[in-house]
């Protein structure tokens, strides 16, 4: 059990999640700094952030976007289906609205960018753990901008689909049909007016859509 700091306010408790090394030993230390934030766990891909988050159930869920196994978004997602009363911020370099977007959607409290003033991080875990919402300021006014076209599952078909798996590969991880998995890519293509995956890829991924 977590110990009552001197002014009686327990420490708020957190997961952090970041795929590299020195990012994430950075992070862990300036939140521990601040003597009222304590750090449970550490994970480097979204498949152990997870796992860790249903282990030490943290007050806190501080996530990356892209890490391997499940994007940052992915295991926001997972959690809300969990019903899980854990906050999520997410920290990244990606100011892009379309990532705001599908964290908000998400559940997620907090979106950062990680070229901010460290203290901003802290601050943004205690008014998060309170239930406010901390949004980047220059990623607020463009969150309702241009809408993400893509439906859950073309995403994931186009996601994987621009990482070289053929429609077979792709029918199999999803459990779909090879039949189905062509027409999820082709309506994401028809739906970002491109010629092909590697173009509807490319221009999802700027968007912050894939």
């Amino acid at each position: 059990m977590t110990s009552p700091e001197p002014n009686g306010r327990k420490p708020v408790r957190v997961v952090l999640a970041e795929d590299q090394a020195m990012v994430l030993g950075a992070l862990k230390a300036l939140l521990e700094m601040t003597g009222d934030i304590v750090v449970e766990a550490c994970a480097k891909t979204g498949k152990e952030a997870l796992a860790a988050v249903l282990t030490h159930r943290p007050d806190v869920f501080i996530t990356d976007i892209e890490m391997p196994d499940m994007s940052g978004l992915d295991v926001a997602v997972e959690l809300k289906q969990l019903h899980l009363p854990v906050r999520v911020i997410i920290v990244t370099t990606f100011a892009r609205s379309g990532y705001l977007r599908r964290a908000l959607d998400a559940g997620a409290l907090g979106y950062l960018l990680k070229d901010k003033p460290a203290d901003q991080l802290a601050a943004a875990v205690h008014r998060v753990h309170a239930g406010l919402r901390v949004i980047d300021p220059e990623l607020a006014a463009e969150a309702w901008g241009e809408a993400d076209p893509l439906t859950d599952r073309e995403r994931q078909a186009l996601k994987l689909a621009s990482e070289g798996l053929t429609s077979s590969d792709i029918a199999h991880r999803l459990k779909l049909s090879e039949g189905t998995v062509r027409n999820y890519v082709s309506e994401a293509i028809s739906k970002l007016g491109v010629t092909n995956r590697v173009e509807a890829a490319r221009l999802a991924r700027n968007k912050g859509w894939l």
